[in-house]
């Protein structure tokens, strides 16, 4: 059966309603490498092949089915605490964050000592509060359920199974445009389920004694940006702080570990920030690229390089596999093996899929119990031009000095930029007209506001451009920004963007059997990031400084030089032309049409034409996500659902 949800969790209400709730949760296939009860901490048991954690009641609290995370547990008195991650969180270190915590701010001020890699479950007073991560990585989704209440969970298909809701077309309609702004992300594809905001909890109350009714969830924001007041030199120090947290939370204590070595900057960070975790192995993987004025390659060749002639003797053994070109598939290949994960929502890097497969699996082929890449690292320490807007505020300067070297770079014409500088448009105004039938900016066209603009794609029918417009107008009569300055909500936004998205590589990486990491979306990064003054962590003269600082004296300074990146925009056209037999096929009989979303003729007649200048302009990934994963939907659940049982006996704190 395609497309099963390999990996959740739920938290449920103290009722009869809520245990009942428990057994109707779908059952995973099993897939290589899967967990088992030995990931748990604290006391709970394995039912059904599901790790369950009870109320004092001894009713389902926490169900989970982790295949590569660890669910750490601590009960005081009627009191709990569930955290689920990359590693297991000791009982001392559970104990500490939980006995004198008499609220959510106190026990908030606690858990700021662990990575910020976890969903966080915990019952205060009589209360369950759920939050995610404030990079958006790990997400909570809630629903209604007819019988017991507010059920959530980490996996909006899981709840949509539970309520048996249907998709909402209006969103998604919006996963067919390639930017999905704050907060217009949030829309779940299912109707009746909601996303809570990332840097906001979801508080679950009890239901009152001697009823059944359970009052609706409330949420309360946890997290806040902090101030960038912080000179460079402190700020890297902070930040290299948190990369070997993270990279440690992930693959500390591991015997054999991989990464991925593209050549880039992010890459070679994680590369040595692995090896500093003391691995016995560790291999890197590079997939050649068929440009031949490609630097990716010989980039990672000098690193494998450097690392060998500055190992220790307590250096863990180092392999490098690179990757022929011949070998890595182009873009759309393969689209039937989409159907392999049930993803949250479409995901534009759907059609990479089968380059992801191959990469992972020739890292699992190496014996790598855990692999780690350098996603995410640009969307936090590349920096955007929109951050001008902020510092021009309290340097106009600097600012203006800064955005000269800039506009030389990008082309951008004097006076539309101090135009663009000086605009204050508030952000519900902007998010209204982010969506325009006007050609697409042209890429000398500044951008200093509070996003992309963009025009829905041409094969797209009128009815979704319809769905589209009514979704952006409704939410910008209520919207509010992320954070009040216009740069810092764009790099927010565009970290959480990158989140999501990654979440299509630890899917693939479950069915594979290898866990995958992106340590850089980590909060403590995020957070030890904005810390700095803007001025020092971006500039148009250095690229991502702050890195660099950060990693100095960990990654040798001969790579910490380059100022360049790759770009593999030339394999994406050319797998137009080699799988057009294969988008031919996905758009006869298209799910998407079917819906009123899209003119499949359009797309057939594109599919036989992939050099025009159609696509050129616009991209047709976030089709292909939508179409592949509607097909995926269909036939996502498995006919037996065996229903778990819980005692009080068994499952009792």
């Amino acid at each position: 059966m395609p497309g099963q949800l390999r990996d959740y969790f739920v938290v449920l209400p103290d009722s009869a309603a809520g245990a009942a709730a428990a057994g109707q949760l779908p059952v995973p296939e099993a897939a290589a490498g899967r967990s088992s009860a030995q990931d748990v901490t604290g006391p709970a048991r394995e039912v059904s092949d599901a790790l369950t954690v009870a109320h004092p009641s001894g009713r389902p609290w926490v169900v989970a089915r982790p295949l590569v995370r660890k669910v750490s547990h601590l009960a005081r008195g009627e009191d709990g605490l569930v955290l689920i991650g990359p590693d297991r969180v000791p009982d001392a270190v559970l104990a500490q964050i939980l006995e004198g915590a008499r609220d959510r701010t106190g026990l908030e001020r606690r858990l700021a000592r662990l990575p910020g890699l976890y969903h966080v479950v915990a019952r205060l007073s009589g209360k369950s509060w759920i939050r995610g991560t404030a990079t958006g990585l790990r997400r909570i989704y809630h629903a209604r359920h007819p019988a017991a209440g507010t059920i959530a969970s980490d996996r909006p298909a899981v709840l949509a199974r539970l309520i048996d809701a249907p998709l909402d077309e209006s969103a998604l309609a919006l996963r067919l445009l390639d930017f999905l702004p704050h907060p217009l992300s949030r829309r779940a594809v299912w109707r009746g389920v909601h996303e809570t905001g990332a840097g906001y909890g979801l508080a679950l109350p009890v239901a009152a004694p001697g009823t059944a009714a359970v009052p609706g969830p409330t949420e309360h924001r946890w997290w806040e940006p902090p101030p960038g007041d912080l000179p460079l030199a402190e700020g890297a120090r902070r930040v290299g702080e948190a990369i070997t947290a993270s990279v440690r939370a992930h693959v500390g204590g591991r015997d054999r570990i991989s990464c991925e070595l593209s050549g880039g900057l992010d890459s070679t960070v994680l590369a040595f920030a692995a090896r500093e975790a003391g691995p016995a192995s560790l291999s890197l993987l590079t997939v050649a690229a068929r440009d031949r004025y490609s630097e990716d390659e010989s980039w990672a060749r000098r690193a494998v390089e450097v690392a060998r002639n500055t190992a220790a003797s307590t250096a863990p053994a180092l392999d490098h596999h690179v990757i022929p070109a011949a070998d890595a598939p182009y873009f759309y290949a393969d689209l039937a093996s989409t159907a392999a994960e049930l993803n949250d929502e479409p995901l534009p890097v759907a059609p990479g899929r089968a380059r992801a497969e191959l990469l992972l699996g020739r890292a699992r082929a190496t014996g790598s119990r855990y692999h780690l890449t350098g996603y995410g690292g640009d969307e936090i320490f590349l920096g955007l031009p929109h951050a001008y807007q902020d510092l021009f505020r309290g340097n106009p300067f600097t600012a203006w000095s800064h955005l000269g070297g800039l506009r030389h770079q990008l082309g951008w014409p004097l006076l539309p930029t101090l135009k663009a500088l000086l605009d204050r448009s508030a952000f519900p105004r902007w998010l209204a007209g982010a969506v325009t039938a006007a050609p697409q900016p042209v890429a000398r066209t500044p951008l200093l506001s509070w996003g992309v603009r963009q025009c829905p794609h041409p094969w797209l029918t009128e009815h979704a451009k319809t769905l589209i417009a009514e979704e952006f107008r409704a939410a910008a009569e209520h919207a509010e920004p992320i954070d009040p300055w216009r740069g810092r909500h764009v790099d927010i936004d565009g970290v959480r963007m990158g989140a999501r998205h990654f979440q299509a590589m630890e899917d693939i990486g479950m069915t594979l059997g290898l866990p995958v990491a992106a340590p850089f979306y980590d909060d403590r990064v995020l957070e030890a990031t904005l810390a700095v003054r803007l001025p020092e962590r971006i500039s148009p003269w250095r690229y991502k400084p702050l890195l660099v600082e950060a990693m100095r004296g960990v990654v040798p300074d001969a790579l910490l030089a380059r100022t360049t990146k790759d770009h593999m925009s030339s394999d994406e056209h050319q797998g137009l032309r080699e799988h057009a037999t294969d988008l031919a096929e996905l758009w006869t009989g298209s799910r998407l049409a079917e819906h009123g979303l899209v003119d499949s003729r359009h797309l057939l007649r594109l599919a036989a034409e992939p050099f025009s200048p159609v696509l050129v302009e616009h991209s047709i990934s976030s089709t292909v996500a939508g179409e592949t994963w509607l097909r995926t939907a269909e036939n996502a659940w498995p006919t037996h659902r065996p229903t778990p049982t819980t005692t009080p006996s068994e499952a009792s704190l």
